[in-house]
C-alpha cells in the first residue's frame, strides 16, 4: 500500500484570538504585535477605546456637568474677558450647546483622524525614507492597539469623577493626575506650556512605546525599534507644538 503524504505543519505560532490580543498588548506586547503584523486588524481596538472614552465623558456630563468647566475655560481666555458681560454670556450659551455634543464626536472622529494621519506619516517615514516594506493596514493596526492604554486612563478618570470632593474643579481634559499639567494652574500658567505638559502623560508615553513596538513588528529585522520610535514620535511632536502654539494664540 502506498503511504499517505505527511500533513503539512504550519510554521510559527497559531493566530491569537481578539481577546488574547487585547490582553497581550499589555502583558506580551512583542508577541502580540508580531501576530498583529501578520494579521492586521484595527477596528475592534479603536472601537473599544472610543467606547471607554465616551463612557468617561458621559459620566462627567451627568455627574458634574459642563457649566463649571466652561466658566473656567472662558475665564482663562483674555480675549473673552475683554468683551462685555452680554457678549461673554452669549459665548457661554453657544458653547454650552455645542460642547456637550462635540465631546461625544471627538473621541470617535478625532481619534480616527489622528490615527489615519499618524499612520500615513509614519508609513511615509518608514517606507519612503527608510525603505522598509510595511503596509498601511499594519501601521494603522499598530496605532489602534497602541492606543489601548487610553482604556485604563478612561476607567481611572471615571472613578475620579465619582469620588472627587470638589466637582467644580474637575478638568475633563486632565481627568487623572498622570501628567505635569495636573500640577499647573490653568488660570495663570502659560497656555503653550500647559498644553504641552498635558501630552507629557504616562498613558500617552505608554501608547507611543506600544505603537512603536507594533511598527517595529511590522517592519521586521529591517526596522530597528529606534527607527520605529522616531517615525511615531516625530509627527506626534509636531502635533504637540502646533496645539501648544494655537492654545497660546487664544490666550
Amino acid at each position: 500500500m502506498s503511504a499517505y503524504p505527511a500533513s503539512s505543519v504550519q510554521s510559527g505560532p497559531p493566530p491569537m484570538s481578539e481577546p488574547s490580543r487585547l490582553v497581550g498588548v499589555f502583558f506580551e506586547p512583542k508577541k502580540t504585535f508580531a501576530d498583529i503584523a501578520q494579521r492586521p486588524r484595527w477596528f475592534i481596538p479603536f472601537l473599544i477605546s472610543a467606547v471607554f472614552s465616551v463612557g468617561f465623558l458621559y459620566a462627567f456630563s451627568t455627574h458634574i456637568g459642563w457649566d463649571p468647566y466652561l466658566h473656567k475655560m472662558l475665564d482663562t481666555n483674555s480675549r473673552v474677558q475683554q468683551l462685555t458681560a452680554e457678549q461673554r454670556q452669549n459665548i457661554f450659551t453657544l458653547y454650552s450647546r455645542i460642547i456637550p455634543i462635540f465631546v461625544y464626536v471627538a473621541p470617535v472622529l478625532g481619534v480616527l483622524i489622528a490615527y489615519l494621519l499618524g499612520s500615513s506619516i509614519a508609513l511615509g517615514i518608514v517606507k519612503g525614507l527608510m525603505g522598509v516594506p510595511v503596509r498601511f493596514k499594519q501601521v494603522l493596526s499598530a496605532y489602534a492597539y497602541g492606543g489601548l492604554p487610553n482604556i485604563i486612563y478612561s476607567v481611572l478618570a471615571t472613578v475620579v469623577v465619582f469620588v472627587t470632593r470638589n466637582p467644580e474643579d474637575f478638568n475633563p481634559q486632565n481627568g487623572f493626575m498622570s501628567n505635569p499639567a495636573a500640577l499647573m494652574d490653568p488660570m495663570t500658567a502659560s497656555k503653550f506650556l500647559y498644553t504641552v505638559a498635558r501630552y507629557v502623560d504616562v498613558f500617552v508615553i505608554w501608547g507611543v512605546l506600544l505603537t512603536a513596538t507594533g511598527l517595529k513588528a511590522a517592519g521586521g529585522k529591517k526596522l530597528s525599534f529606534g527607527g520605529a520610535l522616531f517615525a511615531v514620535v516625530l509627527p506626534f511632536l509636531v502635533f504637540i507644538l502646533i496645539s501648544g502654539a494655537l492654545a497660546g494664540l487664544q490666550s
